[in-house]
Protein backbone atom coordinates (compact mmCIF):
# COMPACT_ATOMS: atom_id res chain seq x y z
CA UNK A 1 0.00 0.00 0.00
CA UNK A 2 1.26 3.51 -0.81
CA UNK A 3 -0.09 6.12 1.48
CA UNK A 4 0.58 10.21 1.40
CA UNK A 5 -0.25 12.48 3.71
CA UNK A 6 -0.08 15.93 4.72
CA UNK A 7 -0.40 18.82 7.24
CA UNK A 8 -0.90 22.32 6.37
CA UNK A 9 -2.81 23.38 9.21
CA UNK A 10 -0.51 25.40 11.62
CA UNK A 11 3.03 27.19 10.83
CA UNK A 12 4.46 23.62 9.33
CA UNK A 13 3.94 22.54 5.76
CA UNK A 14 4.64 18.94 6.34
CA UNK A 15 4.16 15.59 3.74
CA UNK A 16 4.61 12.27 4.87
CA UNK A 17 4.61 8.83 1.88
CA UNK A 18 4.46 5.71 3.11
CA UNK A 19 5.13 2.66 0.83
CA UNK A 20 5.38 -0.92 1.59
CA UNK A 21 8.84 -2.32 1.94
CA UNK A 22 10.62 1.11 2.48
CA UNK A 23 11.54 3.73 4.87
CA UNK A 24 8.99 6.21 5.86
CA UNK A 25 9.66 9.37 3.96
CA UNK A 26 9.16 12.63 6.04
CA UNK A 27 9.53 16.05 4.64
CA UNK A 28 8.45 19.35 7.02
CA UNK A 29 9.16 23.16 6.52
CA UNK A 30 8.39 25.60 9.10
CA UNK A 31 6.80 28.39 6.53
CA UNK A 32 4.29 30.54 8.79
CA UNK A 33 2.31 30.99 5.26
CA UNK A 34 2.21 30.03 1.33
CA UNK A 35 1.22 26.31 2.29
CA UNK A 36 -0.69 26.63 -1.47
CA UNK A 37 2.53 27.45 -2.62
CA UNK A 38 5.04 24.44 -1.06
CA UNK A 39 2.71 21.80 -0.79
CA UNK A 40 2.38 20.60 -3.98
CA UNK A 41 6.35 20.70 -4.68
CA UNK A 42 6.76 18.54 -1.60
CA UNK A 43 4.74 15.93 -2.08
CA UNK A 44 6.24 16.03 -5.74
CA UNK A 45 9.28 15.53 -3.92
CA UNK A 46 8.53 12.33 -1.87
CA UNK A 47 6.95 11.11 -4.59
CA UNK A 48 10.22 11.22 -6.77
CA UNK A 49 12.60 10.15 -3.45
CA UNK A 50 10.08 6.94 -3.39
CA UNK A 51 9.73 6.37 -7.37
CA UNK A 52 6.77 6.46 -7.37
CA UNK A 53 3.86 7.77 -9.37
CA UNK A 54 0.57 9.50 -7.63
CA UNK A 55 -1.36 7.16 -9.70
CA UNK A 56 0.52 4.30 -7.52
CA UNK A 57 -1.15 5.90 -4.26
CA UNK A 58 -4.08 4.18 -2.27
CA UNK A 59 -4.85 6.47 0.63
CA UNK A 60 -4.43 10.32 1.05
CA UNK A 61 -4.77 11.39 4.33
CA UNK A 62 -4.97 15.19 5.50
CA UNK A 63 -5.31 16.53 8.92
CA UNK A 64 -8.71 18.74 9.03
CA UNK A 65 -7.86 20.97 12.27
CA UNK A 66 -8.64 22.62 14.32
CA UNK A 67 -5.84 24.86 12.99
CA UNK A 68 -5.47 27.84 11.15
CA UNK A 69 -8.40 28.57 8.52
CA UNK A 70 -6.42 28.89 5.30
CA UNK A 71 -3.82 26.43 6.02
CA UNK A 72 -6.74 23.60 6.43
CA UNK A 73 -8.68 24.84 3.48
CA UNK A 74 -5.28 24.53 1.68
CA UNK A 75 -4.56 20.97 2.37
CA UNK A 76 -8.32 19.28 2.17
CA UNK A 77 -8.85 20.92 -1.47
CA UNK A 78 -5.38 19.40 -2.45
CA UNK A 79 -6.35 15.94 -0.98
CA UNK A 80 -9.46 16.36 -2.64
CA UNK A 81 -7.88 17.11 -5.82
CA UNK A 82 -4.79 15.22 -5.65
CA UNK A 83 -7.66 12.05 -4.85
CA UNK A 84 -9.75 12.55 -8.32
CA UNK A 85 -6.63 12.68 -10.20
CA UNK A 86 -4.73 10.03 -8.69
CA UNK A 87 -8.43 7.57 -8.08
CA UNK A 88 -6.84 7.08 -4.29
CA UNK A 89 -9.01 8.00 -1.23
CA UNK A 90 -8.86 10.59 0.21
CA UNK A 91 -9.25 10.56 3.77
CA UNK A 92 -9.64 13.40 6.53
CA UNK A 93 -8.30 13.46 10.02
CA UNK A 94 -8.50 15.96 13.20
CA UNK A 95 -5.34 16.65 14.73
CA UNK A 96 -6.61 15.89 18.35
CA UNK A 97 -6.70 11.93 16.37
CA UNK A 98 -3.00 12.71 15.68
CA UNK A 99 -1.52 13.75 18.73
CA UNK A 100 -3.78 11.14 20.70
CA UNK A 101 -2.32 8.41 18.41
CA UNK A 102 0.90 8.91 19.09
CA UNK A 103 0.23 8.84 22.68
CA UNK A 104 -1.65 5.28 22.63
CA UNK A 105 0.13 4.37 25.86
CA UNK A 106 -0.93 7.48 27.72
CA UNK A 107 -4.88 7.07 29.17
CA UNK A 108 -7.07 8.97 30.26
CA UNK A 109 -5.95 11.85 28.18
CA UNK A 110 -7.16 15.43 27.04
CA UNK A 111 -6.04 16.86 24.41
CA UNK A 112 -6.15 20.38 23.91
CA UNK A 113 -6.24 23.02 21.25
CA UNK A 114 -5.99 26.84 21.72
CA UNK A 115 -9.10 28.31 19.91
CA UNK A 116 -7.97 31.98 20.88
CA UNK A 117 -10.74 34.43 22.54
CA UNK A 118 -9.79 32.37 25.90
CA UNK A 119 -11.80 29.30 24.25
CA UNK A 120 -10.03 25.71 23.82
CA UNK A 121 -11.15 22.74 21.98
CA UNK A 122 -11.04 19.52 24.25
CA UNK A 123 -11.19 15.86 23.60
CA UNK A 124 -10.79 13.29 26.12
CA UNK A 125 -9.64 9.54 25.09
CA UNK A 126 -10.28 6.99 27.29
CA UNK A 127 -11.10 3.53 25.73
CA UNK A 128 -11.90 5.60 22.92
CA UNK A 129 -12.42 9.22 22.20
CA UNK A 130 -15.60 11.62 23.41
CA UNK A 131 -17.11 14.31 21.17
CA UNK A 132 -14.49 16.91 21.05
CA UNK A 133 -15.88 19.98 22.30
CA UNK A 134 -15.42 24.59 22.62
CA UNK A 135 -14.89 25.63 26.06
CA UNK A 136 -13.91 28.31 27.66
CA UNK A 137 -10.81 27.96 29.53
CA UNK A 138 -12.02 27.62 33.12
CA UNK A 139 -14.41 24.54 32.03
CA UNK A 140 -11.69 22.97 30.19
CA UNK A 141 -9.56 22.80 33.22
CA UNK A 142 -12.61 21.69 35.40
CA UNK A 143 -13.15 19.36 33.23
CA UNK A 144 -9.56 17.67 32.50
CA UNK A 145 -8.50 17.46 36.21
CA UNK A 146 -6.29 14.54 36.61
CA UNK A 147 -6.32 13.74 32.86
CA UNK A 148 -2.80 13.81 31.27
CA UNK A 149 -2.93 16.86 28.97
CA UNK A 150 -1.23 16.90 25.35
CA UNK A 151 -2.04 19.61 22.54
CA UNK A 152 -1.12 23.10 21.95
CA UNK A 153 -3.66 24.57 24.33
CA UNK A 154 -2.31 21.99 27.05
CA UNK A 155 -0.62 24.88 29.06
CA UNK A 156 -3.62 26.78 29.55
CA UNK A 157 -5.92 24.40 30.73
CA UNK A 158 -3.36 22.66 33.60
CA UNK A 159 -3.47 22.95 36.97
CA UNK A 160 0.04 22.71 39.21
CA UNK A 161 1.64 19.69 38.62
CA UNK A 162 -0.67 18.28 36.06
CA UNK A 163 1.66 16.38 33.53
CA UNK A 164 1.82 18.11 30.09
CA UNK A 165 2.76 15.13 28.03
CA UNK A 166 2.69 17.03 24.50
CA UNK A 167 3.25 20.47 23.06
CA UNK A 168 0.88 19.76 20.25
CA UNK A 169 3.54 19.65 17.11
CA UNK A 170 1.60 16.71 14.92
CA UNK A 171 3.80 13.61 14.75
CA UNK A 172 3.58 12.54 10.59
CA UNK A 173 4.33 8.60 11.07
CA UNK A 174 0.86 8.69 13.55
CA UNK A 175 -0.91 10.58 10.78
CA UNK A 176 0.63 7.86 8.51
CA UNK A 177 -0.83 5.12 10.54
CA UNK A 178 -4.40 6.60 11.05
CA UNK A 179 -4.33 7.43 7.11
CA UNK A 180 -3.96 3.60 6.85
CA UNK A 181 -6.49 2.37 9.43
CA UNK A 182 -9.46 4.75 8.88
CA UNK A 183 -12.50 3.86 7.31
CA UNK A 184 -15.39 5.60 4.87
CA UNK A 185 -16.86 7.38 7.30
CA UNK A 186 -14.45 10.35 7.28
CA UNK A 187 -13.93 10.33 3.68
CA UNK A 188 -14.25 12.82 1.68
CA UNK A 189 -12.23 15.43 4.27
CA UNK A 190 -13.80 18.19 5.46
CA UNK A 191 -12.37 21.39 7.49
CA UNK A 192 -12.73 21.17 11.08
CA UNK A 193 -13.13 24.54 12.51
CA UNK A 194 -13.46 25.73 15.30
CA UNK A 195 -16.17 28.79 14.39
CA UNK A 196 -16.87 30.61 11.35
CA UNK A 197 -14.29 32.74 9.36
CA UNK A 198 -14.03 36.50 10.25
CA UNK A 199 -14.00 37.58 6.82
CA UNK A 200 -17.16 38.37 5.36
CA UNK A 201 -17.62 38.63 1.40
CA UNK A 202 -19.52 41.47 0.01
CA UNK A 203 -22.86 41.86 1.91
CA UNK A 204 -21.73 39.77 4.87
CA UNK A 205 -21.54 36.34 3.86
CA UNK A 206 -19.17 34.34 4.81
CA UNK A 207 -17.11 32.68 2.39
Amino acid sequence: MAILVFDTTGAECSVALRVEGQPDIVLSETIGRGHAERLAPMAQDALKQAGIEPRALERIGVTIGPGGFAGTRVGVAFARGLALSSGAKAYGISNLAVIAHALTGTRPLATVHDARRGEVVVQIWRDGPDAAQRLSIADASARVTGLALAGGGAGLVASEGQAVVDNGKLDLVALLDLAGQVGAEQSPPTPFYVRPPDAKLPGGVAP
